[in-house]
């Protein structure tokens, strides 16, 4: 059985300054909060925290009714709305800013689509994961003010109970990690229902998740089998786990060596390993060398 490591699987440069700055403090013995999980990955989650990181939540912020002295709080690459950066400062934290640049520029530009389509009753739409953490920094960049859908269904509802209005204008973003197949059956919908106004349509998905999608159905085709590696929680490696099994109906989907079953392979399988952009090299080349091990 042969077994090769995606080469391009692995962090994305947003999660490695995050981590690389993480590391960094816990270097230096402070105590460092992460406001959210620094990373969706539960293992890499974990080595973490036993190094002191401890991850609090946005409402823990606002049930705080102590200001704290000398803390420092981490902003994580997906980045969040004004509000929160205003409530950690107003309790007292040292606020480490770790949103990835790519999220950055992209919220600017939501606020700029903003000021421009305010004036003329237009609309900002955002596709993207309903709830997570990136979304919730872009929509609150405008104060709730954007729509978001998930999927074409969802686009089709919102147009037929009005909540999206065609005959104004309309400027259209995606969430940095989207399929790029989706984003385009989103644009293409959309395209064909606007009324006489203009569409917009902005290229947000970030560069290096847009390859992955090419490069990784490529690395599924060429194996017997695939075994994805993600956490649980990581939308990313959801949609990319599904990429591989519509390029490979063999692929399997796990979070650590130990699930792990030995018979999903054959002795002459060739297996490839592979993950999401939250899914570390050091947990990839463990997963890969559980494999070998099966034989």
């Amino acid at each position: 059985m042969q077994v090769e490591i995606d080469p391009c699987s692995g962090f994305c440069g947003g999660v490695i300054r995050a981590i690389g700055t993480a590391e960094k403090y816990l270097d230096e013995g402070g105590k460092l909060f992460s406001l959210g999980a620094i990373v969706h990955n539960e293992e890499e989650l974990a080595r973490l925290e036993s190094r002191g990181l401890v991850t609090i939540d946005t409402d823990d912020l606002w049930e705080m009714r102590e200001p704290v002295a000398g803390e420092t709080l981490l902003i994580r690459a997906h980045g969040e709305p004004p509000q929160v950066y205003g409530r950690a400062r107003e309790l007292g934290f040292r606020v480490v800013d770790c949103t990835c640049p790519v999220v950055l520029d992209l919220q600017r530009k939501i606020r700029q689509a903003h000021r421009r389509l305010s004036a003329t009753g237009g609309q900002v739409v955002i596709f993207g994961k309903i709830g997570h953490p990136e979304v919730l920094g872009l929509v609150g960049q405008v104060d709730g003010q954007a729509v978001v859908v998930e999927n074409v269904e969802q686009l089709q509802d919102r147009l037929a109970d009005g909540t999206l209005r065609t005959d104004s204008d309309i400027e259209l973003f995606s969430q940095t990690t989207m399929s790029p197949d989706g984003y385009a059956k989103i644009w293409d919908r959309l395209s064909s229902a606007m009324d006489g106004a203009a569409l917009t349509v902005h290229e947000t998905i970030c560069r290096q998740v847009a390859s992955r999608h090419r490069q990784l159905a490529e690395f599924a085709r060429s194996h017997d089998v695939v075994v994805f590696v993600s956490g649980k929680d990581s939308s990313n490696g959801k949609v990319l786990c599904e990429l591989c099994r519509s390029a490979n109906i063999r692929t399997w989907h796990i979070g650590a060596a130990s699930d792990l079953r030995a018979e999903w392979f054959g002795p002459d399988d060739s297996v490839g390993v592979c993950g999401a952009t939250s899914t570390p090299k050091w947990l990839l080349e463990e997963v890969a060398g559980a494999i070998k091990n099966l034989q």
